[in-house]
């Protein structure tokens, strides 16, 4: 599978599962906001309702009802219409709190009936009944009369029950806020003789049912009796056709969501093309360098890790392709140095061979002199190799610094003085070192050897010892031609040399200080350099102080002891 298309999956993955959390917990949240606004609602349904029958039961009358529905909107927010029957509309909440009318809601609407239940007596003798439901008629009709008419007066309406259920209006006196009196309302007495008898003959008809229809029946006549005066059963309707509903549109969450996840799916495009781009470049390349095209490259911009990556290619090609052009130099300059001994070693030979020449002393000794610098050569080339491939072997001992810095100079005075080249030391006292003394020779040697080569006649090479920090110096200053500070990030690279003639002048196959740095390296210390054209240079090895005694013993590079190579 492509990185495109696993990027893509993660990424899509990861944004419908978010999406997916977010919605069920924006569902859920909302879900218990409409249970919770929905139980409400029922609580604002059984307030108004309440609130509306206590009217008409104390009242009698759905006069003034404009009051309660104006304090129940307000209270609830609702939208509340009343209207009866006989009446129609009796009261709008909008018209009320000064606001235009607005189109009726669906919600069905609701019954709000003020008229008594009778009560009846458990013994079933209808003519007694009959008479007691007259009665109860009587007394109802006097009662809401009275009730309504302290309702209009502006006074405040008392009511209890009878054993029958039938209301008993008393006046409460006068309602805060109102002017007016009670004066002109009466409480009705009994009912007319005549009323009472038209009672009990509407009653009578109930005679011929029995048990529960009959009851049913007498609360039916008790209602068609009283329905003259009694408050009308109300309508009640609520809310409006603009008001929020309780439901939850899942379509916008639903939108939402395929946006984000759109949205999700173009990022892990973008992303995957910003990141394929270089990354398909670098596996061009990389095929390139590995058909052998070092030159190959790869655009890099921006500061992120694919950038970096890129940066880290392009060092990488380049190191290649300078190990390559220095192997190129390596055999070049290899042939160069073992041509020219070797046409005059086979010159000579077949010379001798014919009795052109004769094999003198002199002769012999040139002959020598060749053979000598080919054996140099080839063993400059293995020292290096099996330094770089870490299994030159060290005999580490305890030494004296002094006296390896006086071997040197011994071993160099000769060709010092050939090249009339002044050899001193510059040294304290002993300086303990710890070390293998053949190799640390070797180092030091290429090092002298080079300032001598480099030193003109009439100048001077110093060996300096010193002991600092717990660091022991080794310093070989020369006053010769010195080198340019652009070659001195090269003087330590394999195959490198700042003459690029080779004369012999020079000497050297150019391992001389690679061999030296990876001894010194192998020891646990460094070679500095400083050089200043016309004055000269100094090399500066640096190594560590011994911290305890440590016994001889043969050693690799890496510390573990190991045979002789």
């Amino acid at each position: 599978m492509s990185f495109r298309i696993r990027v893509l999956a993660l990424i899509l993955l990861v944004a419908v599962a978010a999406t997916a959390a977010t919605a069920w917990l924006t569902l859920r949240q909302a879900t218990r906001q409409v249970q919770e606004s929905a139980a409400a609602d029922r609580q604002d349904l059984a307030r108004i309702t309440d609130e509306l029958l206590r009217y008409g039961q104390t009242h009698g009358t759905w006069d003034g009802a404009a009051g309660t529905v104006r304090t129940l909107a307000r209270d609830t927010g609702q939208r509340i219409r009343i209207s009866g029957d006989a009446e129609g509309q009796i009261a709008d909440s909008d018209a009320l709190l000064g606001r235009d009318p607005r189109p009726g809601g669906t919600a069905p609407p609701l019954l709000v009936d003020p008229r008594p239940e009778l009560t009846f007596p458990s013994w079933d003798f209808f003519p007694s009944l009959a008479k007691v439901t007259a009665g109860a008629i009587g007394d109802y009709v006097a009662g809401v009369t009275y009730a309504a008419c302290l309702t209009r007066a502006g006074h405040e309406v008392d009511v209890s029950t009878d054993q029958m259920g039938v209301p008993v209006f008393t006046d409460g006196g006068r309602a805060a806020g109102t002017t007016g009196g009670a004066a002109a309302c009466v409480k009705g007495e009994a009912a007319s003789k005549a009323a009472f008898e038209a009672d009990v003959e509407a009653v009578g008809t109930c005679a011929s049912v029995l048990g529960d229809e009959r009851t049913a029946c007498l609360r039916r006549v008790f209602h068609e009796r009283t329905a003259a005066v009694a408050p009308q059963p109300l309508t009640v309707h609520l809310g409006a056709l603009d008001d929020a509903g309780q439901s939850l549109a899942v379509g916008p969450t639903a939108a939402v969501s395929a946006g984000v996840a759109a949205a999700a799916v173009a990022c892990a495009l973008l992303l995957s093309r910003a990141v394929l781009r270089p990354v398909r470049a670098l596996t061009r390349a990389s095929r390139g360098l590995g058909e052998g095209d070092l030159g190959r490259r790869v655009p890099v911009s921006g500061k992120d890790e694919i950038g970096e990556l890129g940066r880290a290619f392009n060092r990488m090609a380049d190191s290649l392709q300078a190990s390559e052009e220095r192997q190129r130099r390596l055999v070049g300059d290899i042939a160069h140095e073992l041509r020219t001994p070797l046409a005059n070693l086979r010159g000579y030979l077949e010379a001798l061979r014919d009795g052109v020449l004769e094999a003198d002393a002199e002769l012999l000794d040139s002959l020598h002199e060749e053979v000598l610098l080919q054996q140099r050569i080839v063993d400059d080339l293995q020292d290096l190799a099996l330094a770089e491939a870490g299994v030159l072997t060290y005999h580490r001992t305890e030494l004296d610094a002094r006296e390896l810095i006086e071997t040197c100079r011994t071993a160099h005075s000769a060709l010092a003085s050939a090249a009339g080249v002044r050899l001193d030391v510059v040294a304290a006292g002993p300086v303990p070192l710890y070390g293998d003394p053949g190799r640390l020779r070797q180092a030091l040697s290429n090092l002298v050897g080079n300032a001598v080569r480099h030193t003109a006649p009439g100048g001077g090479v110093r060996l300096e010892l010193a002991e600092r920090d717990e660091m022991v110096r080794i310093a070989v200053r020369d006053t010769g031609s010195g080198i340019p500070a652009d070659d001195l990030p090269h003087l330590f690279d394999r195959f490198w040399r700042a003459d690029a003639a080779r004369g012999r002048a020079t000497g050297g196959s150019g391992l001389g200080l690679s061999i030296a740095r990876q001894i010194v390296a192998d020891h646990h210390g460094g070679i500095e350099v400083a050089s200043e054209v016309g004055v000269g240079t100094v090399f500066t090895v640096v190594l560590p102080a011994p911290t305890g005694g440590s016994g001889p013993q043969e050693e690799s590079p890496s510390g573990r002891p190991a045979g002789r190579a």
